[in-house]
Formats: C-alpha cells, structure tokens, sequence
C-alpha cells in the first residue's frame, strides 16, 4: 500500500488505519531528545513511516501530537507510526531496553567517541537517538549508548539539520540489516 501526500492527510478514516496498522514493522526505535522543531518533529514521523520503525519516544521538551505544525509536516503519518512520551530520553532508553533486552542504542551525535556513521555495525533491534538542535543528546543519554556514530562535515558549517542526520542514518541501518 502506497499513499500519496493528499491520500495520506486523508488517511485518518479507521479502516485505512486498521489496513496500515496490519504492516510489518522494522526492530527501529526512534529517540528525540528535546528535538523542539515541530516540523523537525513531524518530518522524522514520516521517516519512521518511511522507514516502517517500531516506535518513536517523543522525550523532553519536544512537542507531541495533536500539534498543527507537527501534523502539517508529519503528512498525518502520526496517526500510525506508534509513539510514546517519556519525560526523559534516559527514560526511553530504558523503556526501549527492558521491551527489547538485546537493542543497541546509538547516537547520532558528534561526539569525541563517535565513529563515521558508515563504519558502524548496525544489526537490528537498534534504537536511535538524536538531540536538540543546538545542544545536541544529552551527556547522560551518551553515556548510556552502545556507540555514537557522526556524518562527516567537508564544508564550513559543522552540522546538519536532525532530521536530515537520522534519515541518512535510518537508511544507512536498511542497508546494513536487509536480508
């Protein structure tokens, strides 16, 4: 099933949502650490759509559904990618790990210990986590990771957007986990 963007805004009908719930979903947890940008926000819900992620933990201050600018970005996608709101992403990682003992959690941070996001290892069930647009994930969640892994920078500016960042990283673990 493939919608466009007109179908998908129209898609909050409860026999669409009941035939979208039925899809297979990816060993994918998203993080957001106190990501404030709401059309950051409703963008990686389409990701995870995109993606078909198991779950998304909304952490922090970052906003949450019913929010106009959320639902106008997400293109209504969280009406079906399943999400939570923790008040600590510390809190998510531990939810994420007592459901699913064996995920790895894996920022997506610039990070002395970060390694080149294309070295990583990624095997499913993985967690991702990103963070504030200026301050990035917390210093407590870094500690509780499994790896930190970067994009490298070429040019003058030191980073990109956070939905940009886990979208190359989301396809990044497709690639590395297809069968």
């Amino acid at each position: 099933m493939k919608l466009n963007a007109a179908q998908l805004r129209k898609a909050g009908n409860s026999n669409l949502k009941t035939q979208i719930s039925k899809l297979a979903k990816q060993e994918i947890y998203i993080i957001l650490d106190n990501v404030l940008d709401t059309y950051n926000i409703g963008s990686i819900f389409r990701l995870a759509d995109a993606v078909a992620a198991k779950h998304v933990y909304l952490c922090g201050g970052t906003a949450t559904p019913p929010n106009n600018r959320i639902f106008k970005s997400s293109i209504n996608t969280t009406e079906w990618v399943t999400w939570s709101y923790c008040e600590t992403a510390m809190e998510a990682v531990s939810r994420v790990k007592g459901q699913e003992p064996r995920v790895k959690i894996v920022a997506v941070e610039q990070d002395q210990r970060s390694i080149p996001y294309d070295q990583y290892n990624f095997q499913l069930p993985v967690a991702l986590v990103v963070g504030h647009e200026t301050d990035g994930v917390s210093k407590e969640v870094l500690e509780m990771c499994d790896a930190i892994v970067e994009l490298p920078m070429f040019g003058v500016n030191i980073s990109l957007n956070v939905m940009v960042s886990l979208g190359i990283v989301l396809y990044q673990v497709l690639e590395k986990t297809k069968s």
